[in-house]
């Protein structure tokens, strides 16, 4: 069985309430649901976990990134100024897929820059909540990490 963590990063408890024109109407829970629905028949296990604590998301980077196949993570305000994430990826055998609901690249000039993309095996965004599937789909072709 493959293991995929799903990790969310801050303000991301949101979705659903929070600027649906960019993120859209349905909570992450509702679409966690679909996609363990997907998965599930596939022997893959996910695991989700969201934080607006950046202390908190290193911790779940340290946890699962020595034993889960992959982590598809969404490190939300975080990208653009923590390197102390950048570093925790770098730490971790386990694959790391960044994902963003929205365009960064299409918005404000300060989120062009991610610390984290250079250290994730690749990065998805703009494409809504369908960027974690495809996330999970990538993780899923790799050979084990460790």
């Amino acid at each position: 069985m493959k293991q995929i963590l799903i990790l969310n990063g801050p303000n991301l408890n949101l979705l659903g309430k929070r600027e649906p024109d960019l993120y859209g109407n349905q909570s992450f829970d509702t679409y966690f649901m679909a996609l363990q629905n997907y998965f599930s028949p596939m022997n893959v296990q996910l695991t989700c976990f969201q934080s607006n604590h950046e202390g908190e998301l290193i911790d779940q980077l340290h946890h699962y990134g020595f034993t889960y196949s992959g982590i598809v993570f969404n490190p939300g305000g975080y990208t653009h100024t923590s390197i102390a994430l950048a570093d925790a990826i770098a730490a971790i055998p386990a694959p790391v897929v960044e994902v963003h609901i929205s365009n960064t690249f299409a918005r404000e000039p300060f989120r062009h820059h991610s610390y984290t993309a250079a250290r994730a095996k690749g990065i998805i965004a703009g494409l809504g909540l369908e960027g974690y599937k495809l996330a999970i789909l990538f993780l899923l072709t790799l050979p084990p990490p460790h």
